[in-house]
């Protein structure tokens, strides 16, 4: 008999890779909170589109479920791998409640953007926490069952699924969910799960806030030069609170981390190397949508919805404290957003000295 497999959470990623698992003949129930998703998924599928023609398909093979509906999963076979694709502030209760319908050998994958296994595991254990990385994968759910993606596909590339478990060993089961996405795209194994998780976390943490204060898209925030330049500050600081807790941080796409730290702190050569990567066309993924393509945040300050910005800059500033190594940017970044969010400031570029 195949996996049993729940995703919670059916936004952009977690409804991306839930269709793709269930067209490729996995059995796959999809589990969300908004309702008009789950209808709109039950009238017309689940509509997926990319940068090719080939990525255009809808999905019809999934099951799908209300929120209100999850008893049901009690009268079937257990849920063997459950992904909680869900904001990182809701990820507790999320785990909370597909928790009760796992397999004595289920568990749980964080396929979240921040860093959320100490959440899940605080609900299940450490031994049914397993994570994975979507780097560079770039989805918008811009209607209800309804998802694109703005970049190009990794291929040999870049590495788009990097799946470890908490204590670095390769197990079998991380080799599963290898194989699993890698019918997706791109993906491979890894004993440095924190490292991937930081690397990921720098990234997001240059990007996401950035676009949502300024109201830009990724690419105008990188044309702007002091938007740019604020982003390289985030992203130094990002580093070095990273280093100082221990990680070992891989490359944050292109770029080596300790060169975006040098150049955040005034080195004027490793400056010059981290801005001809960030300016526009040096990325390693064409993006042909890029005029129009804005990072998660930005799309929730655009929704009206609530930010993960404590998840990501706010918990790198707060982790700088905890380990002595400040990092101001972000917290002001913080700062900037909510206000954004609770509609106290107008997203824009002056916000950031842009």
């Amino acid at each position: 008999m195949g996996k049993r497999i729940a995703v919670v959470g059916v936004g952009a990623l977690g409804g991306y890779v839930g269709g793709y698992l269930a067209k490729s003949g996995e059995d796959v129930t999809l589990i969300d909170f908004w309702p008009e998703n789950i209808e709109a998924i039950r009238k017309r599928g689940l509509e997926l589109d990319g940068v090719t023609p080939e990525e255009k398909f809808t999905v019809t093979e999934a099951k799908t479920m209300h929120l209100t509906e999850m008893q049901e999963l009690s009268r079937r076979k257990p849920i063997d791998i459950a992904f909680v694709s869900m904001k990182s502030y809701d990820t507790e209760w999320a785990t909370a409640l597909i928790k009760q319908y796992l397999a004595p050998d289920g568990y749980i994958v964080s396929l979240q953007n921040c860093l959320n296994e100490e959440r899940i595991a605080g609900v299940v254990g450490w031994g049914k926490t397993v994570g994975m990385v979507a780097s560079l994968i770039s989805v918008d759910m811009y209607e209800p069952a309804r998802i694109r993606r703005t970049v190009a596909k990794g291929g040999d590339k870049h590495t788009v699924f990097r799946v470890g478990e908490v204590h670095g060993r390769i197990t079998k089961r991380v080799e599963e969910l290898r194989d699993m996405v890698g019918r997706i795209d791109s993906a491979k194994t890894t004993t440095n799960l924190w490292g991937e998780r930081w690397s990921k976390l720098c990234q997001n943490g240059m990007k996401n806030g950035v676009s949502a204060a300024t109201g830009l898209t990724g690419t105008d925030c990188d044309r702007n030069d002091a938007i740019r330049r604020f982003a390289i500050k985030l992203g130094g600081e990002a580093v070095r609170v990273g280093q100082a807790l221990g990680y070992h941080i891989e490359k944050i796409g292109k770029m080596e981390p300790e060169t975006l730290a040098k150049a955040s702190e005034g080195d004027k050569a490793a400056l010059d190397e981290i801005e001809s990567i960030m300016r526009p066309g040096s990325n390693v993924n064409p993006n042909p949508r890029a005029d129009i393509q804005r990072p998660s945040m930005a799309q929730d300050i655009r929704k009206g919805r609530r930010t993960e910005i404590e998840f990501m800059n706010g918990y790198i500033a707060e982790r700088g404290t905890y380990i002595g190594v400040p990092a101001p940017t972000h917290a002001k970044l913080t700062e900037i957003v909510k206000k954004v969010e609770r509609l106290e400031l107008k997203a824009a570029p002056a916000l950031l000295g842009g």
